[in-house]
């Protein structure tokens, strides 16, 4: 991790007021002075600022837009990890909090607070998450009831619970499901009979996908979206 962006994290400071207080010269990194924000630390670096350590505070919780193409697990053997976007120290502490395909882009949560994701990812919670899916064939009029009503899927022993279904033209939809079934966008509108072309999750919950970033970008959550999730 950059040294500025560790500063930013440790002490709440913006990027400039870190760069501010590199160039003073009062922090140092394994005991020697370091004036540029580029310097690396890594997870055994000792860092010091006016003759004070500086930790990372307290849980983290990540915002990823995650591209085309990368998987959702610390290791895999065919595709990138996500965590390959991520410049963070003690990386192997952290986990996704419900994860996408590799082909679906979109809103990643990524924390090392076990409780904080477990009220995301548990089927209890219900949490929405609402998806843009471009379909290979037009919507139907059916579609909407169907989603509502709760859809079969094979080897699944119940229907799935009531979706909400928007549709935005002849082969786009915003389609918002409260649980989290493996595949359960594509495998939902394959048992209608249509193919899902593309898929982008917008939001979980009431965190949206900060429309500031680009794919493979993430930031840290806001005190509000943090709090967000323990809400109901």
């Amino acid at each position: 991790m950059r040294l500025d962006k560790f500063l930013c994290d440790a002490l709440g400071a913006t990027r400039k007021e870190a760069t501010k207080i590199i160039k003073s010269g009062d922090v140092t990194v394994d005991g020697v002075i370091q004036k540029s924000g580029a310097f690396k630390v890594t997870e055994e670096s000792s860092v010091e600022w006016q003759d004070r350590e500086v930790c990372m505070q307290g849980p983290r919780y990540i915002m990823l837009f995650k591209p085309d193409g990368f998987v959702c697990s610390h290791e895999d053997g065919f595709n990138h990890t996500a965590f390959m976007l991520l410049d963070e120290v003690k990386m192997e502490n952290l986990h996704f909090a419900g994860r996408l395909d590799v082909d679906t882009t979109g809103l990643v949560l990524i924390t090392d607070d076990g409780q904080w994701s477990h009220r995301i990812t548990s089927p209890k919670h219900k949490c929405a998450k609402t998806y843009r899916v471009w379909l290979a064939d037009p919507v139907q009029p059916n579609y909407q009831q169907a989603f509502e009503e709760g859809i079969e899927l094979r080897n699944e022993k119940a229907p799935t619970l009531p979706a909400q279904l928007e549709i935005i033209d002849d082969n786009e939809v915003l389609l918002t499901i409260h649980e989290g079934k493996y595949h359960q966008v594509k495998r939902m509108f394959a048992a209608l009979g249509n193919k899902v072309e593309g898929l982008h999750r917008e939001s979980v919950g009431e965190i949206v996908l900060d429309e500031m970033l680009e794919p493979g970008e993430y930031r840290y959550l806001t005190q509000e979206e943090i709090d967000s999730v323990w809400k109901k």
